[in-house]
């Protein structure tokens, strides 16, 4: 019998004991038959002459300074897809406001902690549309996760506002109630920001410990002078590795999959977005207030995740050109994602900075 939490094209045809549940505005604990209760909301003044059943809890209001819990489910299961959007605030998003926290089973600090933007690969605080095996950002501003995340004990999902204005959030949390194999790891996910770089070196990961995999990366780039910036190489550290990586990458463009500056003849910075990587945002200056060139990228290593056995650091080099085609050591402003998995504990993740630290500048 298939146990329902791993779905794939080769296994939809499978029974399962597998419990489908999902957990909304809706439907805050997920229990069966008790969806669609409400009977105050956000929704109320607009179904007032409809009453319950109609659409009467369909956000919530985040306000400010609270953390708000969107769910806490007991296990053993795992999180099979995840569904967001964000309130806007006068006409502008705010998602680096906005963090996202997932805590697994006994474990006090969280195994994801990012703003929620940059976790569904939207780091700039503006749409961009994602067509990815493990992330999709659809119009308008749809963000969707179908990372697989299994959990034993207890799944705890909770969102931030660090913004001064009380900010709406629409979600759904989708899961399955079923048991998990002892091979099982946690997903995890960090954010990083270096702004600007420091000896033209950006830390993705680093102090992981516990046996896992890495299964994709994110990055929000600014530039910060002209020219041709992904020179630079991704370096996983694994396990004894000291001064030297046991996986090197050729340069930026090339470790997103793409070449060549992702410069198409006659089109210049090709956007692209495919199932396991893509660069599907770029943002040119407009002549008066955006002076810097700023991208987003993602790398995702479904088919071909980095295992190690005991510890992880990942890096990646800020590195442009200067006149006779020597390399240029950079300082650009670089924000990014880790992504992985790994067995409990895991360390707590270094303080994630205040407000101005995540602000889009």
């Amino acid at each position: 019998m298939h146990n329902g939490l791993y779905n794939s094209l080769s296994t939809l045809h499978l029974l399962s004991d597998a419990k489908t549940r999902s957990i909304s505005p809706e439907s805050f604990t997920g229990e069966p038959g008790k969806g669609g209760m409400a009977v105050e909301g956000t929704g109320a003044p607009c179904g007032r002459e409809l009453g319950q059943g109609w659409k009467i809890s369909p956000s919530v209001s985040i306000q400010p300074g609270e953390v708000f819990t969107m769910a806490d489910i007991t296990g053993p299961g795992a999180i099979q897809h995840i569904w967001l959007t964000i309130g806007r605030l006068k006409g502008r998003d705010v998602w680096r406001d906005m963090i996202l926290r997932i805590y697994w089973d006994d474990q006090e600090h969280p195994c994801v902690e990012v703003p929620a933007g940059d976790f569904f690969a939207n780091g700039w605080n503006e749409y961009a549309h994602v067509n990815s095996l493990a992330v999709c950002a659809n119009p308008a501003r749809g963000f969707n996760c179908y990372w697989t995340m299994p959990f034993r004990k207890r799944a705890r999902f909770t969102m931030e506002n660090r913004n001064p204005e009380p900010i709406i959030i629409y979600y759904q949390i989708d899961y399955a109630e079923a048991p998990v194999d002892d091979d099982c790891a946690y997903f995890c996910a960090s954010f990083r920001r270096s702004n600007p770089t420091e000896g033209a070196i950006h830390t993705i990961i680093d102090g992981i410990e516990g046996k896992g995999q890495y299964v994709g990366t994110y990055l929000a780039w600014q530039v910060n002078n002209t020219g041709w910036w992904g020179e630079g190489e991704i370096k996983f550290f694994m396990d004894e590795d000291t001064d030297y990586p046991t996986i090197c990458g050729t340069g930026t463009e090339d470790y997103i999959c793409g070449a060549y500056n992702f410069d198409v003849p006659g089109q210049g910075y090709t956007a692209f977005s495919t199932a396991y990587s893509g660069l599907p945002q770029i943002i040119r200056p407009d002549g008066l207030y955006r002076s810097q060139m700023r991208f987003g990228m993602y790398r995702w290593h479904i088919t071909d995740p980095i295992r190690f056995e005991s510890k992880l650091s990942v890096t990646i080099q800020d590195l442009g050109w200067r006149a006779e085609r020597r390399y240029l050591p950079q300082q650009s402003d670089i924000a990014s994602v880790a992504f992985w998995y790994q067995t409990l504990p895991t360390k707590p993740f270094p303080p994630l900075g205040s407000r101005n630290d995540l602000e889009v500048i």
